[in-house]
């Protein structure tokens, strides 16, 4: 089982000409309004990969707050522990998307600040768990979570997305993390273990997934080191490609697959989910990524 703890948003999306400089408007034609936020996308995308999910997140009483559970319960993710916040809204991405599918995302987090490590339950909590976790919650409840889940014998994964630090004891107790090259080579140097992922890996004697964009992914753990290409594409939207990549890679090592399939399944489904608009619109399902894996390159 997969326990995802972190937020959950309504993305309001606007496709513009160019991504807007500091200071400058830039017109669109229109809008759409999506769910998303990074914890809701990553219980979507390993649910969708054919995992049990169970999602930890926190919502206002409001308008915005069915609208961003909706694909989730369609999809059959866990609910029984979210938490509905009285005083705060449900949190909201503003994201401009450009005709390259780059795009600009700012992240108010309303009813996400107020999710506590408290609402997740031991029961949810051991062996038979992975723990999913990212950066759009407060970082010290994230933070006491991966400890109390690593000490009940759950595996645990951290997307660092938003970028930032992380306590050292934190980083030990991960199974894998997983961020792209920049974070980790700043991380590495933060903590004194050199300046890149592997020597991030080695110092923590953890798994580190390094995404490279078009280029696909970089894993090492130990003394292994894996480099899985990309699945070729012609992007509309990169929107919700690292949350798929996490939520797959999640599902894949749930599923018993090992590293180099699991990073497969990330690759993939990465990629696929950079050919529909939107952030969970976008993530692929479990035959998607299994039909378009004989498509991936043999070499990066």
């Amino acid at each position: 089982m997969i326990v995802s703890f972190g937020s959950v948003n309504l993305d309001l999306i606007a496709t513009v000409e160019r991504l807007p400089r500091a200071g400058e408007t830039v017109l669109g034609p229109g809008y759409r309004a999506l769910p998303g936020g990074k914890g809701a996308n990553q219980a979507l995308a390993a649910r969708r990969a054919g995992a049990e999910v169970q999602f930890v997140g926190c919502v206002g009483r409001d308008a915005f707050a069915e609208p961003a559970l909706a694909e989730l319960a369609a999809a059959g993710v866990g609910l029984d522990h979210l938490v509905r916040q009285q005083e705060a809204p449900t949190g909201c991405a503003l994201i401009c998307v450009d005709p390259k599918g780059e795009n600009q995302i700012a992240v108010a987090l309303g009813a996400n600040a107020e999710l506590k490590t408290k609402h997740v339950p031991d029961v949810l909590l051991g062996p038979g768990t992975i723990l999913l976790l990212q950066r759009e919650v407060t970082a010290e409840e994230s933070w006491a979570l991966a400890r109390r889940a690593a000490e009940r014998g759950a595996r645990v994964l951290l997307n660092l997305a938003p970028a930032g630090a992380v306590p050292a004891d934190v980083l030990s107790a991960l199974d894998w993390l997983i961020l792209n090259e920049g974070e980790a080579a700043e991380l590495a140097e933060a903590h004194g273990l050199g300046a890149d992922a592997a020597a991030l890996a080695t110092g923590l004697g953890i798994g580190v997934l390094t995404t490279l964009g078009a280029d696909g992914i970089a894993a090492c753990r130990g003394d292994q080191r894996w480099r899985i290409p990309a699945l070729p594409i012609k992007p509309v939207d990169t929107t919700g490609a690292g949350d798929a990549a996490a939520g797959a890679f999640a599902a894949a090592l749930d599923r018993g697959l090992g590293a180099e399939d699991a990073l497969r399944w990330a690759s993939v489904a990465g990629a696929l989910a950079c050919l529909t608009p939107g952030a969970q619109s976008s993530l692929p399902t479990l035959r998607e990524i299994r039909d378009a894996l004989p498509r991936l390159p043999t070499h990066g």
